[in-house]
C-alpha cells in the first residue's frame, strides 16, 4: 500500500502557489519553516514567493520529479520564464529561459517544516552565452 497523501498535499500546494493564493498558503507551510538552514516563518516564505513572483511574472511551478518518503518529499521542478532585471546574480534581462530547481521538504503535521533548494544556475548561464559565464 502506497501512501499517497503527502503527494497530493505537495501537488496541492504547488497548485496554491501557481494561483498565487497567499492567504491559502498557511495550509501548507508551517508558521515556523526554514529555507536553506535558515528560519524564515511563514510571513518570510511568503515575502520570498511574493518577491519571486513580482520579479518573475510568469513564473510556473512545474512537478517534474516527485518522490514520497513521509514526511519528506523531494522534487525537480521545471522552469520556462522571463526573469525581470537580474536573476541569480546574472543579466537576464527578459529574455526567455528554462531551468530546473531540485527541492526537498520536510512536512510537520502536513505543513513544510523545512526546505531545502538548489537552482540550476549553469542551464540558465549556457542560455545567456559567454558574457554570462563567471568561468
Amino acid at each position: 500500500m502506497v501512501d499517497t497523501t503527502l503527494s497530493t498535499t505537495y501537488r496541492e500546494y504547488i497548485d496554491c502557489l501557481n494561483r498565487q493564493d497567499w492567504a491559502e498558503l498557511e495550509q501548507f507551510v508551517h508558521v515556523d519553516v526554514h529555507h536553506n538552514g535558515e528560519r524564515i516563518g511563514l510571513s518570510g516564505y511568503r515575502e520570498m514567493l511574493e518577491r519571486d513572483f513580482r520579479e518573475i511574472p510568469d513564473l510556473h511551478f512545474d512537478i517534474q520529479l516527485l518522490v514520497c518518503d513521509p514526511p519528506r518529499i523531494a522534487s525537480r521542478l521545471g522552469f520556462n520564464c522571463t526573469p525581470r532585471g537580474n536573476f541569480l546574480g546574472l543579466d537576464v534581462d527578459g529574455r526567455r529561459v528554462s531551468f530546473a530547481e531540485n527541492v526537498f521538504y520536510e512536512f510537520d503535521e502536513r505543513r513544510i517544516k523545512a526546505v531545502w533548494s538548489i537552482i540550476d544556475k549553469v542551464a540558465i548561464e549556457r542560455q545567456l552565452g559567454p558574457s554570462n559565464d563567471p568561468r
